[in-house]
């Protein structure tokens, strides 16, 4: 049995709906301040926080815990920035107090979800595992603080692990069951949609100067079945013996914000307003993941995260999800 922490967010409940689909059974913990019940498909579901010890001693007394998979952060990179004690408390000092749960009870397989943030701004591209971390905001400093916490308890007390860092996660469940859907909402994505809906009046551009092709900043965006199937890869590979890993998910391509609004307006059918803006502090003008090592190690690949393919799983989840047309 796997436990999934954050399984009632984007990322972790597309993962214990992908899990649910290979037949393995899970126990979803989350807190919903930011999660949704209604996303969490399968499994036992447990409201509480990984604060809590005696709370994480109960659910690894009652389940036999093979594995944990780890989501439960928080995310916002300007919050992170005014208010950083929130991040270090939540993402540093209960993922220890997690990992110590995991100890007394002898679960040794851990699959934590880090972030392309701990690289900081990279001097090119695309960005592979060994090149160094240097993040430039508390949110990646504290994903990054984890990483080498995983590391040294994988040294000193034998757990195993494998760390992913992300790029840019979108798209939504195929089936349309569970899609992306944060308050407030800062992806990119679902803001352009918002707009293609009428339900903002335009989309912001923040820099149309950088040295890129058409000016606006690159990502390298994946879909969220695709990253859901990465975590199913790990958790396999670690129960086969397999030694511990850290590894990008990336695509290796980079789409930029106009390219994201042409293929939207295309998928929609909708003209999309624009506004053109300020550069934001802190924006790289581009990050692209090199994604070779995954596909080398647990033979992965982004089968899903064509452009248009995400925007049209989004698409059809954000009509279910908000309604039809303005």
């Amino acid at each position: 049995m796997i436990l999934i922490t954050g399984g009632a967010g984007y990322i972790g409940s597309h993962t214990n709906a992908y899990f649910a689909g290979k037949g393995k059974d899970t126990v979803v913990l989350d807190n919903l301040v930011y999660g949704h019940r209604e996303s969490v498909l399968s499994g036992e579901f447990v409201q509480g926080d990984i604060a809590d010890s005696a709370l994480l001693d109960r659910i690894f007394t009652e389940h036999k815990i093979d594995a944990v998979i780890h989501f439960a952060a928080f995310a916002y990179v300007g919050e992170s920035v005014k208010d950083p004690a929130k991040y270090y408390r939540n993402n540093v000092a209960n993922t220890v107090n997690l990992l110590d749960a995991m100890l007394r009870h002898g679960v040794k397989q851990f699959i934590f979800s880090s972030t392309c943030a701990t690289y900081g701004v990279p001097d090119h591209m695309p960005i592979t595992e060994d090149m160094e971390q240097k993040p430039i905001n508390p949110y990646g400093a504290s994903k990054l603080m984890i990483e080498r916490i995983v590391r040294d308890y994988a040294a000193a007390y034998g757990l195993r692990y494998c760390i992913f860092r992300y790029f840019n996660a979108a798209g939504a469940d195929p089936d349309c069951r569970i899609g992306e859907h944060h308050e407030p909402e800062t992806h990119i994505i679902p803001i352009i949609l918002d707009a293609a809906m009428g339900r903002r009046d335009h989309l912001d551009i923040y820099g149309t100067d950088y040295p890129t092709k058409d000016g606006t900043c690159i990502r390298d965006y994946i879909h969220v079945t695709d990253l859901a199937d990465a975590h199913y890869r790990a958790c396999e590979h670690l129960q086969s013996g397999g030694d511990s890993l850290f590894l990008n998910l990336g695509t290796g391509f980079g789409v930029s914000i106009r390219e994201l609004v042409t293929v939207a307006e295309k998928v929609t059918g909708r003209s999309i307003p624009v506004r053109e803006a300020e550069r934001r502090a802190g924006d790289p003008p581009e990050l692209i993941g090199c994604g070779k090592k995954a596909e080398a190690l647990l033979g992965w690949k982004p089968v899903h995260s064509a452009t248009e393919t995400i925007l049209r799983d989004a698409w059809a989840w954000h009509q279910k999800l908000f309604g039809g047309s303005r």
